[in-house]
């Protein structure tokens, strides 16, 4: 029996600590699935917490940069999960992020890095350089607060346009007046989907 395993990755400034909560909540009704929240491998440097690169002067011109240098720590923090775990291409793996952690974990998808059936993204946005190629058959779940003041929740919008071009099955939804967070509806909808691709 193939394992399951839910890998949620936090925003700048921010710990493992900060999502492990909701990892317990999810853990508690789907038992059988392995949930994970690991630091960032670098010291955020604007303040407190972890990052998985810097937003120090980032830019829309740099962005891209920054997402593709940060690669190389990501795969390598994910894979040690993974190694620690035991699990193997024959098993299923969703990642959930917020802010930060849904950029790469949205970067993961659209270049095929990791064994994934699926990605939740909150309050992210795509800003991955080009080529995109996802594996066929992997689904995502963006959830946007449309008063988000950090990341506009068009950002989400967009990713769901290129997404879908690329034939990937996205349920993309804007919460009306909720800001840069995760809501409780958030919370039940990423629940759903993890369920609903895990087959549970």
């Amino acid at each position: 029996m193939s394992k399951k395993i839910v890998i949620l990755l936090h925003g700048v400034g921010s710990n493992g600590a900060d999502l492990q909560g909701l990892g317990d909540f999810w853990e508690a009704a789907m038992p059988d699935v392995i949930f994970v929240s690991p630091d960032a491998p670098h010291r955020c440097d604007m303040g407190s917490g972890y990052q998985w690169f810097s937003v120090n002067g980032v830019t829309e011109q740099n962005r891209a940069s920054r997402i593709a240098d940060a690669r190389a720590s990501f795969d390598a923090t994910l894979q040690k999960i993974l190694n620690d775990h035991q699990i193997t291409a024959a098993d299923q793996l969703i990642l959930v992020g917020f802010s930060q952690g849904s950029i790469m974990s949205l970067d993961a998808l659209v270049r095929n890095a990791l064994p994934l059936v699926g990605v939740v993204a909150f309050s992210g946005r795509l800003a991955s350089p080009e080529p995109f190629h996802p594996a066929a058959g992997v689904a995502a779940l963006l959830v946007h607060g449309q008063s988000d003041p950090v990341i506009p929740w068009t950002e989400s919008r967009h990713a769901q346009q290129v997404l879908e071009g690329l034939g990937v099955e996205v349920n993309a939804v804007f919460e009306p007046g909720v800001p840069h967070t995760i809501s409780a509806e958030g919370v039940t909808l990423a629940a759903d989907f993890i369920r609903q691709r895990f087959s549970l």
